[in-house]
Order: C-alpha cells, then sequence, then structure tokens
C-alpha cells in the first residue's frame, strides 16, 4: 500500500474548479429553476398515481433497465435479460460474457442499497462517494480490476474504495494530482451538502460533472457519478425508483460527452460567471441533464398508463393461455393484482369462481412464469415485470434481445 503521504501533490487550488453551483444571480438560474420544479411536479405525480406494489415491481425492472444503459454507456453491452438471469445466478459459460454478467450484478446491488436508503443525505459526501466505489469494485471479477496506461502499458490494480493514487489523462483533460484529491473531495462534499430541492435538483448536474473532473478513482468514475446524481434525485424527489436518467443519457450518448467535455473549458468572459470553469456550459449541461430527466419520467408515464398498461399484459395474458403456457383465467388474476397493488392468496377462489385445487394452479403457474411474486407462502401475491417480456409489458424500454 502506497504511503498517502509520498503522493504527488501539485498544490492546485480548489477554487479552480468553481463554480460547483449555478447560484441564485446566475442569468442562467431562472431557466433552471424552472425545470426543476416541472421535474419535481411531473416525478411526484408519477409516484403518486402508482400503487405501491406497482411501485415495488416497477423499480426492480428499472434497475436493471438503470444498469444497462450505465453499462451501455461504458461501451459493455449486457442486455437486461442476461442481467436477470445473473440475478438468478445462471451466469454464460462464456467468460467474458460471465464477467459483463458479474459487473452487472454487482451494479444492481449497489443500486438496491441506494433504493433502500443506504446513501440517504450522504450521496455527495467523500464518504459515500467511495463507498460507492467500494460496494461496486468488489463485486468485480478481478480481471475487471485492472487499469492499463496508455502510453506506459503498466497495468494498476484497482483497489475497491480507494483513491487514485497515480496521475491520469482524460481524453484532453489532465484531472488534479493525486495528493491534490483530499483537498477536492472536501470542497465537494462542503459545496454540495444541505441544499435545498432546487439546489440539490440542480446540483445533481453539477455535482455530476465536477466529480467526473476530479476524477478521483482509476477506474469507475463515470458509474460512480451516475449513481450519485441517481441517489441524489432520489433523495430530492422521492423518486420510489421508477424512473431513471441512464437511459436518456445512453441514448445521447454523444451529446452527454460532449457537454461533460464542454464543462472543462475555462471561463471565457465577464459574462461568463466569476469562476475558474464555464459557467455558461455547466448550465448548458445542467438543461441538458434536467430535460433528460423529465423525457424519461415523460415516457414511463406513458407506459404506465393504466389502461395501456393492463391491455398489453391481459393480451399477452390471453396468448399465454391460448398456447397453454398458462391456465384459463390467469389473466383474471393479474388483472386484479394490477388494479389492487396485491391480492392475498385466499381471494382467488372467489375471484376465479372454482375449486382451491384449481385457484392453487392458477396461482402457481403465474408464479413459475415470474409475473407473481411473494415474499413468503402466505403473503399476498404482487406483480412483477420480467425483463424477458419486457418487450411486449413496457416496450420501448430497452431493445428486444435476439
Amino acid at each position: 500500500m502506497t504511503d498517502k503521504k509520498e503522493l504527488i501533490d501539485n498544490g492546485e487550488n480548489i477554487s479552480m474548479m468553481e463554480p460547483l453551483l449555478i447560484g441564485e444571480t446566475s442569468r442562467h438560474r431562472s431557466a433552471l429553476s424552472d425545470l426543476a420544479v416541472e421535474l419535481t411536479a411531473r416525478s411526484t405525480g408519477l409516484r403518486r398515481s402508482l400503487p405501491k406494489e406497482i411501485v415495488r415491481a416497477l423499480s426492480d425492472l428499472v434497475r436493471s433497465m438503470n444498469c444497462y444503459y450505465s453499462n451501455l454507456i461504458e461501451g459493455h453491452d449486457t442486455h437486461p435479460v442476461d442481467i436477470e438471469r445473473a440475478l438468478n445466478d445462471d451466469y454464460s459459460n462464456d467468460p467474458k460474457q460471465r464477467d459483463l454478467q458479474l459487473e452487472a450484478h454487482a451494479h444492481i446491488v449497489v443500486q438496491k442499497w441506494i433504493d433502500d436508503g443506504g446513501l440517504e443525505g450522504k450521496a455527495t459526501s467523500k464518504e459515500g462517494i467511495l463507498e460507492i466505489h467500494k460496494r461496486f469494485c468488489k463485486l468485480l471479477p478481478d480481471e475487471m480490476l485492472w487499469s492499463e496506461n496508455k502510453e506506459t502499458g503498466e497495468r494498476i490494480k484497482i483497489v475497491p474504495g480507494r483513491m487514485r493514487e497515480t496521475d491520469v489523462i482524460v481524453g484532453r483533460h489532465v484531472p488534479v494530482s493525486p495528493g491534490a484529491l483530499p483537498r477536492f473531495m472536501k470542497r465537494f462534499e462542503e459545496a454540495y451538502a444541505r441544499l435545498g430541492r432546487v439546489d440539490s435538483i440542480i446540483g445533481s448536474a453539477t455535482a455530476h460533472h465536477r466529480l467526473l473532473w476530479i476524477h478521483p478513482f482509476l477506474d469507475g468514475n463515470g458509474r460512480v457519478a451516475r449513481l450519485m446524481s441517481y441517489a441524489m434525485l432520489d433523495d430530492s424527489l422521492d423518486t420510489g425508483g421508477v424512473w431513471s436518467i441512464a437511459r436518456g443519457l445512453a441514448r445521447n450518448v454523444d451529446a452527454y460527452k460532449k457537454h461533460l467535455m464542454a464543462c472543462d473549458l475555462g471561463r471565457r468572459n465577464d459574462l461568463d460567471g466569476r469562476g475558474n470553469l464555464s459557467e455558461e456550459e455547466l448550465a448548458k449541461f445542467t438543461h441538458f441533464f434536467l430535460k433528460i430527466c423529465i423525457d424519461q419520467v415523460s415516457f414511463m408515464e406513458e407506459l404506465v398508463q393504466p389502461d395501456r398498461l393492463r391491455d398489453r399484459i391481459m393480451i399477452w395474458a390471453e396468448e399465454e393461455v391460448r398456447a397453454d403456457v398458462l391456465p384459463p383465467k390467469s389473466g383474471a388474476v393479474l388483472e386484479a393484482v394490477l388494479y389492487r397493488g396485491e391480492l392475498p392468496r385466499g381471494d382467488v377462489v372467489a375471484l376465479l369462481g372454482g375449486s382451491e385445487r384449481s385457484a392453487r394452479r392458477v396461482t402457481s403457474a403465474l408464479l413459475k412464469r415470474g409475473v407473481l411474486a411473494s415474499d413468503t407462502s402466505r403473503a399476498p401475491l404482487h406483480l412483477t415485470f420480467p425483463a424477458s417480456l419486457a418487450e411486449r409489458w413496457m416496450p420501448g424500454l430497452f431493445p428486444e434481445k435476439t
């Protein structure tokens, strides 16, 4: 282990990464505040429109979707069906595909930890950021825990939860020296602590870039930044995990990366804020980021409109019954669960108007098909959204697996 006192510190001033926020007096602030208010209203409306158990089921699928698109931004294509298999300990025999599945599994575990409140109030703290990196990297296969210096060919071991101890170059950007990282992370934490709701929503974008600008880790910075922003938005909006920006960023990946690079530029003139870096470019990225968020909430609103979602699920159920994959009347159980959020097992008999044996047969078939689940053998039934059925039930959420 390298002694921290020996790390190279070039003496960079923490003011190099200012501004960290788009302040109240900025000419860009009004438009961004309007977007933050709109996002709050849309996200709150979506969450409140869904029964609690539907939120739970949907958040599981969105977690896989978020993982898929975050991986895709990194150049790793692991379809949610393969991610779902990994969650069920069904791994590919191909070593490279298996490693990608393990990577996806790690992402899912960390986001589940965030969804369960593991980062509440600590998303932008040094402690929280290091914990995201640690939890993610410690679940990766060894082959994914190495970083290669493109100039020298040297391979350096990535230690989960430890900041980098060498200099790096990211495109045209030269992040701060490793010895300066503690100072910059301290300033980062101070800037984003105890923000109001609007500032926190706007800050989810500005912090996203500034963490990438600091580049605290040898590898995994992009993923950590996206998970941090996800956690910030969840804290501010109580999203319930039913939408995520990752899909929008991946579908606009060129614009996303261009905005990030533009945010590295220095202040142009007296109209470009008072910090070292361009406030205008940071505001443009924030506008892009928040518009993507609103677009993704709108997309999910369309998908989960009760009548349309019901129709897609009922059509699928009818086809499964005709193909003798599901017993007759399976659709009635799915419809009841969809509307109520959950269904006590004892209610299935009355719902179907048959015997207990036939009710158990329908219930067992739906559980086996993976479209219903329950916490215990006696607990109420609730809906699940299998990744394998997403193209039918939630079209457009991610590409169909070929």
